[in-house]
């Protein structure tokens, strides 16, 4: 018959046990005691909340629940994709693919056309004719690239549809744009509070006259060289009185102007 330790013994195991847990307990510093309470207390949290909320089937495929598959895959099929609308709208198809809106989506502007292509008679498709549609790309934010066509809706042409002078699926300008701002609005407006305010954009970008129906196609050339600043911010430039002037064979020799100075907005004053 195996042999238990007697109760007392047990009892003074467990005694010695815990006053040695609770002297090195005593040795903390106060902060120390309190900062691991809350820590505790935030990790019994943190391993409640993972054990309620994380469903059952999570990370069984991948970092998502295993269920999302069959529940997408239930979905309703929306979205036909812009290969079948060449099946009838080949003329049109073979137009946007040649301009400016040949990235985009048709359902982007037609909605989703998945019964459209089931029943084309019963279920049409929109055809946005307002204002309101087309900023939602090309109203004027900073944020968009450089060079992508912007306008302030409120002053371009305010009233009139946007298709009465832009063919949407080859969105040609029905002129050329004379100004830069056009399409480089957040630049114009920098440089409208800067010292080069004055100076015309083609004074330091030679620009095609391409560029303005191409502008992706045929870019304007920029400034490669110290001496191309220096035509008139060097000490012996042929430039109006009042222009900052530096010496270009001391002034910072190991770098180009650009690198210290925005060109369309430089801080210079002396």
């Amino acid at each position: 018959m195996q042999n238990f330790p007697d109760g007392q013994k047990v009892f003074n195991f467990i005694k010695v046990g815990l006053n040695s847990m609770r002297s090195s307990w005593n040795r903390f510093p106060e902060q120390i005691k309190r900062l691991s309470v809350v820590i505790v207390i935030f990790l019994a949290l943190l391993i409640t909340a993972i054990y309620l909320l994380v469903p059952p089937d999570f990370g069984k495929y991948g970092h998502f629940r295993a269920s999302a598959v069959d529940e997408i895959v239930s979905q309703d099929i929306r979205y036909a994709g812009r290969e079948i609308c060449s099946d009838c709208h080949d003329d049109i198809v073979d137009t946007k693919y040649e301009g400016f809106h040949q990235n985009v989506a048709c359902e982007v502007c037609h909605g989703p056309a998945a019964e459209h292509t089931d029943d084309p008679f019963a279920a049409q498709l929109e055809a946005p004719r307002g204002r309101g549609y087309c900023p939602l790309c090309h109203e004027y934010l900073p944020s968009r690239p450089t060079g992508f066509p912007q306008i302030v809706a409120a002053s371009h042409n305010p009233m009139k549809p946007c298709i009465s002078c832009h063919e949407p699926h080859n969105p040609e300008p029905p002129t050329t744009p004379k100004e830069c701002e056009a399409c480089h609005a957040t630049i114009a407006r920098t440089k409208s509070l800067s010292h080069h305010v004055y100076v015309p954009c083609t004074r330091c970008h030679k620009t095609p006259d391409e560029h303005k129906i191409n502008p992706r196609e045929v870019l304007p050339e920029k400034p490669a060289s110290r001496e191309f600043c220096g035509g008139c911010h060097a000490e012996d430039a042929d430039s109006e009185k009042g222009i900052p002037r530096v010496n270009l064979e001391t002034h910072e020799t190991r770098y180009v102007c650009w690198q210290c100075h925005y060109p369309h907005l430089p801080e210079a004053r002396e």
